[in-house]
């Protein structure tokens, strides 16, 4: 049975506001986590609404660049694909051209994928850094303040695609996974590790993405098909930050503003 979680869709009016609320809870993430533990960790997905939140963070017109203590942030990704990191389809080039080169987070806070290797030698070494940056031992698993994830047009997240493989991975932290629908390769943080983050959050913009909104978070329980619905936080809480657009199909529809949704 899948655990019982409550959703809390937070739906902005726009795009732009979307990003608004997706910086604040970065900010809000990383101040709480440093206060309860002196250290944020947070892992990060590649996408075009994350790219213009990044964005936001860096600007020096905004509060985020000076108010957020960088030094104190340790940056993970969720998933990366098998590029190297100057590729344009790099989840890190597009993150470093967005935010990093902008901002003060000391080199070695930078935790990227190396997608340039073999994707089990680069699945392998991550999973390492990952223990070693959480000082993990034996079968313990990291638990990231904050994760942030997309929603896929077939309905995966990072890169758990339908019917792979890396769906039925229970004990390893990161792996590479097959996805023979795009004929490639990604490296993944497993759902089981994604579950333990203090806070996760789905990041959803646009009509394209209303009715597979629905699907997920109001549908039927079937992982295999749509390994989005995985997701369900340890926390008993999972966070949807959404343009109205997005949450156009959604029970209500809910208005700009926070509603809450029951899984079950």
């Amino acid at each position: 049975m899948p655990r019982p979680v409550t959703v809390i869709a937070q739906v902005a009016s726009n795009a732009g506001e979307v990003t608004k609320l997706a910086a604040d809870l970065f900010a809000s993430s990383v101040a709480s986590a440093v206060a309860a533990r002196g250290v944020a960790r947070i892992a990060i997905s590649g996408g075009s609404t994350p790219r213009t939140v990044f964005a936001l963070l860096a600007d020096p017109s905004a509060p985020y660049l000076t108010s957020i203590p960088w030094q104190q942030v340790q940056l993970f990704w969720v998933d990366e694909r098998c590029v190297p990191p100057t590729h344009e389809e790099s989840n890190y080039r597009m993150t470093k051209a967005a935010m990093l080169d902008k901002i003060p987070l000391p080199t070695e806070n930078i935790h990227r994928m190396e997608g340039e290797l073999e994707p089990e030698e680069a699945a392998s070494r991550y999973e390492a850094a990952i223990r070693t940056a959480f000082r993990l031992e034996g079968a313990e698993t990291p638990t990231f303040d904050m994760i942030w994830l997309g929603l896929g047009p077939d309905g995966h997240t990072a890169s758990l695609f339908p019917h792979t493989e890396g769906l039925h991975e229970m004990a390893r932290i990161v792996i590479a996974n097959h996805v023979p629908q795009k004929d490639t390769w990604r490296i993944t943080l497993t759902w089981p590790v994604i579950v333990q983050g203090r806070e996760v959050a789905f990041l959803i913009e646009g009509e394209e993405k209303a009715e597979m909104v629905r699907t997920v978070f109001g549908g039927a329980y079937d992982p295999e098909t749509l390994p989005a619905q995985l997701i369900r936080p340890a926390s008993g809480k999972l966070t949807l930050l959404l343009d109205s657009a997005a949450a156009a199909q959604l029970p209500g529809p809910p208005a700009p503003g926070n509603s809450t949704l029951e899984l079950s």
